[in-house]
């Protein structure tokens, strides 16, 4: 919640309920009147919850949200803020005796009738639901007001300019509930066209209007906040102000303490002038593309205790920065800049910081040995209130600094994706405070031991897998902490399954992940925590066999779940299928044997299967056409056999459909061409699937990768594979990630190409594959020209089949093919010249066709050896050792021109040499 102003508490102070009405108070015609106001007030209003069950009766000074004057009854205050609104930092409401959240929002019309109340001075129904109705224009009528908010209260349309007759107001807040998006890029409801009836407001001293949007009023708007000489805050968060920042012709903001302008569209350097404001004690500039230099003066303003700019483009040296006194600064956030340098010891001397956030810049060089102002500061240990430090993403090196290790109110210490080396300080665990610990993606190492965490009780988030440690610990240790997340992945734990973590009741994401265990996992582990939401202890050498238990009654959270990479053996338990939550399952890379069980159709939420390199036999179930959320489908590398089940047509959202190395059989059915619309991957690689090619594969639209090759399909090649949309274009398409929706954790995609005659995996690049495989079939018929006008085919296999006829001359169209593998057809006649163009081919393969006359040996094609070529009885010329017919007189008359040129070349080098000697030893 955000602190209440002392100005406000004072405007409280005069009009307050302490002073209301009793109940012997006369009652005048002139209380009958307000009275009778509030009346037609709530008449207009819809209370779903009853908020307003006490507007009854008399006594309406005892209403609730109502405060009048002492003695005469005249309402002063009317305070109908909805006590729960549903923002972030607010706890959710409370819930009524069914178990539904009750959201007390006040919607309807708001009543003309407030006008009546002539001594009301403040107003606030903020957080409620008037949706779809403009600000009353009533208000600007309401002249006695001291207080106004409406915020967040779905209002739509312009603010009205009559507010500007409120003279006497102080605070004014008319903040937006969100923006939307639309055609155009984000909007606001409300929006604001002429700004000058601003001017007016000569008592205002806070003002508030994030996400309304303000892109009509111009520039103007600074010179007419300029004009409010009582200004105290001023929020502007997100409400499309764009260009530079103008710079006011006199600075007038004498009490001006507060300033947000976040979240805007600025394009400008650092508004200097604010340099020349002391009074200022926050400035939030974030979100915005400001530029240059961020002003060295900003460190020596008297009072300034909150400076966010992160997220903007703005250089300068941070040990510059921080050399400057920063007397009272609490916050302070330059992440996401381009600063750089190294941190230096001074910023020991910021006794007052809480909070640093210099991520994501490019901070170099390594951590202060020791810093200054345990004396400045009056304290035993440096920087006595810190308690948040992130320095992620940056380029800081060397070892961890034990200091690191004094900050004793440190909460919050982020480190990672950096290229730290050395071992962790014992020091470490003394910080008693410290909540999350985030060191992953370094290079650190040495052995960790119960020192390192024996006074962590407050630690909930550790982080520190992609490094090298060795875990220490002994058979019995119990942590002080009770960990949330935990990714030790990368780190030596085994050989034995880490018993210490049955102590760990409150673990949601757990990675263990290529952590040298080597033992089976114990019974108590399914156990181990009902929040569980992410498991991975993938690539380590797991043993035994999964749990027959309903491991769904324990794990109802489960979410993530992958053993890949293991020597897990036996069947996939049937009570998968209790794991209704399940979004990803992950079981690659073991033994497992025996067939798909049925009942993981119950997994509804499933996005990923990947049960891919096991030992699994069997029909692929029918009933997996219930996993309608399925995108990626990986079951490839074991011994299914039977036809495709015409169910599978059903999973209309599937991205990845990979059966390769299987035993799979029948003809590849019409209906995969328009089942999935989305599908990137195909891949049915090396079964026994026969017949012909469907030429519906046509409007398969995002493929990118089609791999048919080791089956036993015939005919003709459908000339209506050039309708392959996402290959046609001639620059790389990227492949949609697959995240999870409720976390950024990700599963990642893997496939296994045949390029280049190398087995190649494809992980993180494989959005750049863009290729088809057709080899290894009969397949006959001419080349399909059609081919040539997929640009951004990278990939072409169609060797080992009965291809006919030329390679066109429209191949050179294929810019970025990096691959060609013809070879083991029939083609025939002479190789196009046009080939020399493709100037990213790296791996060609022709041999073992009918190819005759000179080979093109020019260009890109001069640079592939005899072994591309060989098969071939009538090629000639380089690089085979055959000379073409004509070569020997061809070569006689060069050889003449040649020699020419080498008299001519020889005489005038010895000029040049002679020349040089004498002439270099002077310019040495």
């Amino acid at each position: 919640m955000e602190r209440i102003p002392a100005f406000i508490l004072v405007i409280l102070y005069f009009i307050s309920t302490e002073v209301a009405c009793n109940g012997y108070t006369h009652i005048n015609n002139n209380v009958q009147s307000e009275r009778r106001a509030l009346i037609d007030f709530k008449s207009g209003l819809t209370d779903p919850n009853n908020r307003l069950s006490s507007w009854k009766g008399n006594n309406y000074c005892y209403w609730h949200g109502i405060g009048c004057e002492n003695g005469t009854g005249f309402v002063v205050s009317i305070n109908l803020r909805n006590p729960y609104p549903i923002e972030n930092d607010i706890p959710y409401p409370p819930e009524n005796e069914y178990g539904n959240q009750i959201y007390m929002n006040l919607s309807g019309v708001i009543s003309p009738s407030l006008i009546k109340l002539k001594y009301l001075k403040y107003l606030d129904l903020s957080f409620n639901s008037f949706k779809a109705i403009p600000i009353p224009q009533f208000f600007g009528s309401m002249k006695n007001l001291i207080y106004l908010n409406l915020s967040h209260c779905g209002f739509i349309g312009e603010i009205p300019s009559n507010l500007g007759n409120l003279s006497n107001l102080q605070y004014l807040d008319f903040s937006s509930k969100y923006t939307y998006h639309n055609d155009f890029g984000y909007s606001s409801d409300l929006f604001i066209k002429n700004i000058e009836w601003m001017t007016s407001l000569v008592s205002l001293k806070h003002l508030s209007a994030n996400n309304v949007n303000f892109s009509m009023v111009g520039s103007q708007w600074i010179e007419v906040l300029n004009k409010l000489p009582m200004l105290i805050e001023l929020h502007l968060d997100d409400c499309s102000l764009f260009g530079s920042i103008p710079s006011p012709s006199f600075v007038n903001f004498t009490s001006l303490s507060v300033i947000v302008i976040s979240s805007n569209e600025f394009n400008s350097t650092f508004p200097e002038w604010l340099l020349n404001v002391s009074s200022l004690v926050s400035i939030d500039m974030s979100l915005n593309i400001l530029h240059g230099r961020i002003p060295l003066g900003l460190g020596e303003l008297p009072n300034l205790q909150h400076l966010d700019l992160y997220g903007n483009y703005l250089e300068g040296s941070i040990s510059q920065l921080l050399r400057k006194s920063w007397k009272k600064i609490e916050f302070l956030n330059l992440c996401e800049n381009d600063l750089h340098g190294s941190i230096p010891s001074s910023i020991g001397n910021f006794c007052n910081l809480q909070y640093l956030d210099l991520n994501n810049n490019n901070l170099n060089g390594s951590l202060p040995k020791i810093i200054y102002g345990t004396e400045t500061c009056n304290s035993k240990s440096p920087l006595p209130n810190l308690r948040a430090l992130y320095l992620f993403g940056n380029q800081l090196m060397g070892k961890l600094s034990n200091w690191l290790g004094e900050l004793k109110n440190l909460e919050q210490l982020d480190l990672s994706h950096n290229q730290l080396q050395g071992s962790i300080p014992n020091l470490i665990g003394n910080l008693s405070n410290l909540h999350s610990l985030n060191l992953r993606n370094n290079q650190l190492s040495g052995t960790l031991t119960e020192q390192h965490f024996w006074k962590l009780s407050n630690l909930e988030y550790l982080y520190i897998d992609s490094n090298s440690f060795r875990l220490d610990v002994s058979s019995n240790w119990t942590p002080p902490f009770q960990l949330r997340y935990l990714f030790m992945g990368s780190c030596h734990i085994g050989p034995t399954f880490p018993a210490w973590l049955q102590s760990q009741k409150d673990l949601q994401y757990l990675d263990l992940s290529n952590a040298s265990i080597s033992s089976s996992i114990p019974n108590w582990f399914w156990n181990i925590s009902s929040n569980l939401e992410y498991l991975i202890l993938s690539h380590n050498q797991l043993q035994g066999k999964l749990p027959n238990s309903n491991i769904g009654e324990f794990l109802p959270n489960l979410y993530f779940l992958s053993f890949s990479g293991n020597g897990i053996t036996g069947t996939i338990p049937d009570s998968i299928g209790h794991l209704t939550s399940l979004g990803v399952i992950d079981f690659s890379s073991n033994t497992l044997t025996g067939s798909i069980p049925s009942t993981i159709n119950n997994c509804f939420s499933l996005n990923v299967l990947d049960l891919g390199n096991n030992n699994l036999s069997g029909m692929i179930p029918k009933s997996l056409d219930q996993l309608q959320q399925l995108k990626s489908l990986h079951l490839n590398h074991n011994k299914l056999s039977g036809e495709l089940p015409s169910s599978l047509r059903n999973l209309t959202g599937l991205d990845i459909l990979d059966l390769s190395y299987n035993n799979l059989s029948g003809q590849i059915p019409a209906w995969i061409g328009t089942a999935f619309p989305n599908l990137v991957i195909l891949n049915l690689r090396s079964n026994m699937f026969s017949g012909r090619l469907p030429s519906l594969l046509s409007n398969l639209s995002s493929l990118h990768v089609l791999d048919l090759a080791q089956n036993n399909l015939m005919g003709e090649i459908p000339v209506t594979l050039v309708e392959l949309k996402a290959m046609d274009q001639d620059h790389n398409m990227s492949i949609s990630s697959l995240y999870d929706n409720r976390s950024s954790y990700r599963y990642e995609e893997r496939l296994i190409v045949i390029t280049k005659g190398l087995t190649l995996e494809y992980t993180r690049t494989l959005s750049l594959v863009v290729s088809i495989d057709l080899s290894d079939n009969n397949l006959s018929g001419e080349f399909p020209e059609g081919i040539t006008k997929l640009f951004g085919l990278m990939l072409l296999n169609l060797s080992m089949n009965h291809i006919i006829g030329r390679i066109p001359e429209s191949i050179s169209k294929l810019r970025q093919l990096s691959s060609l593998d013809l070879s083991s057809n029939k083609l025939f006649s002479s190789i196009p010249s046009s080939m020399s163009l493709l100037s990213s081919l790296g791996y060609l393969n022709l041999s073992n066709n009918n190819f005759s006359d000179k080979i093109p040996f020019i260009g890109q094609m001069s640079t592939f050896t005899e072994s591309a070529f060989v098969g071939n009885p009538n090629l000639c010329g380089a690089p085979l050792v055959k000379k073409c017919q004509d070569e020997g007189k061809d070569k006689s008359v060069e050889d003449k021109i040649d020699s020419g040129f080498v008299d001519q070349w020889f005489y005038l080098s010895i000029g040049l040499g002679f020349a040089v000697g004498i002439l270099v030893p002077y310019f040495v």
